[in-house]
């Protein structure tokens, strides 16, 4: 299936859904163009493969694209057979939807993939940093274990954060906002007193 749209807002709003196995991406589009889309896209931590078609044959673009996170580029005129190839090559780079569904955890509205690194509820995008899914991925693969605000420091930031306790809170705070029904009354991110928090599907 190939989905079409007609300007930078509407290629934005289809880029970051979760069922997509492929971007081809014009620089030249009406409102954002393609590189501002671009590295939207990737500072969002959506992984899929964009390939950007656009007139200019500069090498200077060319490597604008690629240091933005395009997979591919290709310069106009060129011919359907190209396009096709380098679409089939970047394909089959990407794992079988099969071996990806082990990446996909759902719980609740929401569905997080792991290997793709977004979120989506109900199959709309949900705007996560990549911060905030570096936490929600060690939440998701702790098992339902407690998890101390220190161990939750050490391994989302690193040993040598200097940080407090308090980031982690705040953290699990914004993603209560975004991610919980009732972020006042959170089913999923639960605080364990006196200890750090625990994750429930």
């Amino acid at each position: 299936e190939v989905v079409l749209a007609h300007d930078g807002e509407g290629g934005f709003a289809e880029a970051q859904k979760p069922d997509v196995d492929l971007v081809i991406l014009d620089v030249m589009l009406p409102g954002r163009n393609g590189y501002e889309l671009l590295k939207e896209l990737r500072r969002r931590a959506v992984q899929t493969p964009v390939l950007m078609l656009t007139a200019k044959g500069m090498e200077g673009d060319k490597i604008l694209g690629l240091k933005l996170g395009a997979d591919d580029y290709l310069a106009k005129p060129f011919g359907l057979g190209e396009l096709l190839a380098r679409v089939e090559a970047l394909l089959r780079r990407r794992p079988p939807r099969d071996d990806r569904a082990a990446d996909r955890i759902k719980f609740g509205e929401i569905e997080a993939d792991l290997g793709a690194q977004t979120v989506a509820r109900n199959g709309t995008a949900v705007e996560v940093t990549p911060q905030e899914f570096k936490v929600l991925r060690l939440f998701l693969q702790s098992g339902g274990r407690a998890l101390s605000r220190d161990d939750i420091l050490a391994r989302c930031w690193g040993a040598e954060y200097e940080g407090t306790p308090r980031t982690v809170d705040n953290f699990v705070r914004s993603l209560r906002v975004k991610l919980e029904r009732d972020p006042e009354q959170p089913r999923h991110f639960l605080t364990v007193r006196g200890h750090g928090y625990r994750f429930e599907r």
